[in-house]
Order: structure tokens, then sequence, then C-alpha cells
């Protein structure tokens, strides 16, 4: 499983915020990778590029089966990587995804809702209506998407947006916020549920 990190955050928050703990104490047979995203390549795609070509491509050519995770940004970020290249992977764990910006969702929420709501010409820089036409057009037999987040997260509405497309069993929604304590909750849940 590869991990992208939020916004200011890296591969070192991960391990201090126990994720490898959790699968070592498990004794679950799963590598983490946490991957370092610069910020200042965000915008050109050439953090996505980087980790198709590094980590990704060659976990393939391996037989080695990928699942991508994202917290905050790096959900946003995986969401992209999956619109682009779904057929790499192999299932997304998001936590607290950054959906895109609250104009957007309102966007969505108004039309109402996903299924009625038109993501119009797409820019290649727009990466959050390619997410969401992503996530409109993701059927449900698609590659597994599981979604957690905090009930008070300050992005939770459009995380509700996202639950309504996947089923019960692939949404946890708990009381927390948008942070560490509620990201490794869910991670713990995530493995409990979906990989033990």
């Amino acid at each position: 499983m590869v991990w992208l990190p939020g916004a200011y955050q890296g591969a070192q928050d991960f391990l201090e915020a126990g994720f490898a703990h959790a699968v070592q104490t498990r004794k679950i047979a799963l590598d983490l990778v946490f991957v370092d995203l610069e910020l200042e390549y965000l915008d050109d795609r050439r953090a996505l590029r980087h980790l198709r070509s590094d980590i990704i491509l060659p976990a393939a050519k391996a037989g080695v089966s990928i699942q991508l995770g994202g917290i905050s940004l790096g959900g946003l970020f995986a969401l992209d990587y999956a619109a682009s290249h779904a057929g790499d992977i192999d299932g997304l764990c998001l936590l607290a995804p950054y959906l895109g910006s609250r104009i957007l969702t309102a966007e969505i929420a108004r039309a109402p809702g996903l299924a009625a709501w038109q993501p119009g010409a797409l820019a290649e820089t727009d990466e959050e209506r390619r997410i969401w036409r992503y996530i409109k057009s993701r059927q449900t037999a698609a590659r597994p998407l599981y979604l957690g987040f905090g009930q008070e997260d300050r992005f939770s509405e459009a995380h509700r947006l996202l639950a309504a497309t996947l089923s019960a069993a692939d949404v946890d929604e708990i009381p927390g916020g948008h942070d560490w304590p509620t990201w490794s909750r869910l991670w713990e849940n995530y493995l409990d549920s979906h990989v033990i």
C-alpha cells in the first residue's frame, strides 16, 4: 500500500501516527510505502508521473498488488492518479480526502447530487473536476474505494457527497476532526474491517 500525505506532511508523520505499528501488531502481510510529496511540483503533475514511474509500475511489473492511500491533499492526488491510471492500482483507501473547493462541491450538491451534476469542459489542469468526473463515472463493481473521515472534519460535507456513491461497508464516519488522531483510528478500523 502506497500512502500519499497531506499538505506540509510527509512519510515521517505516518510513522509517528502509528500506521506501520498498527500493521505490525496485527501481523498483517502488508508492505507500506510512505511517499513525500514536494508541493512545488503538484500543479504540473510531476509528482504523479514520478509516483507512477518510480513506485507503481515497477511494483506492478513485479506482480505486486497495489493499493493507493491518501490523507487530505494526498487523497486528492490518489483520486487524480486513479482517474488517470485506474488500471494501475487495485484499490483506494482515502482518509479525509480533500475533494475540491467548496464552490465545486456546492455546485455538485445543488445539481442535486452527483448523479445529476455535469462536469462540463475539463481543462487538463482542473484536477478537482477530473476527480469528480471519475467518481461519477466509477462503476460499483470497480476496484474498491474505502472512505474514512471524522464527523467534525472541515471537509465532511464533501466527504458525504463521495460517501453517497459508495456502499455502507466502504464508508467509516467517526467522531473527530481533520487530524492525525482521527486518521489513526480510521486506519486501524480499515485494517480490522478490510484487511484482516
